[in-house]
């Protein structure tokens, strides 16, 4: 009985258009996400699978592009890297809890939206807004359609499952990319 999400398919497209689409559909999907009379364990399997995608392609093929054409900095990308996988480490925080109307639920939605919140915006400003100036149409259309294949895949290999985004997380605190103050202080 669970609800459809669509999450969009496209094969096609200025890349940063399409970039765009998918952060209105996450502002979307928080919307239901927040919304107690939604189908909310359908839309937190949807926005996972979203989620994932989106950042698995803009990491494989987006910013590795942006840092070659000098539109932005080995930094600004580690930075948009590192955001991807505070979102993956809210998520998971969301796809773990049992049940859906509890107070431990809504308090977990809230600190995915604030991470999300915050990643869609600095994103728009120090990645697309370069990527707009510094990079030419043709390459903007190309670059849309390996993001738009790579997002694709991601979706077809389930990429959302529980499974999946905790292998991101514990990868991503190997990496380095979470900050872990009690680890740091527990190592000696």
């Amino acid at each position: 009985m669970s609800t459809p999400i669509d999450l969009g398919r496209p094969v096609s497209g200025n890349v940063i258009d399409l970039i765009l689409e998918d952060h209105r559909r996450f502002e979307s999907l928080m919307r239901q996400l927040r919304d107690s009379s939604s189908d909310r364990d359908a839309v937190r399997k949807g926005l996972a699978a979203l989620h994932v995608a989106h950042a698995e392609a803009e990491e494989k093929h987006v910013y590795p592009k942006l840092r070659r054409k000098h539109a932005i900095t080995a930094h600004e990308a580690e930075h948009g890297e590192e955001e991807h996988a505070e979102g993956h480490e809210a998520m998971l925080k969301v796809l773990e809890l049992k049940r859906t109307d509890t107070q431990a639920f809504d308090d977990a939605v809230e600190e995915l939206a604030t991470a999300l919140n915050h990643h869609l915006t600095e994103e728009e400003l120090t990645i697309l807004n370069p990527a707009r100036e510094e990079i030419s149409e043709k390459v903007l259309d190309q670059l849309g359609a390996e993001f738009a294949a790579e997002r694709n895949a991601q979706l077809d290999a389930d990429c959302g499952s529980i499974d999946n985004v905790r292998r991101l997380v514990e990868a991503a605190e190997r990496e380095g990319l979470l900050d872990d103050e009690d680890d740091e202080d527990s190592d000696d």
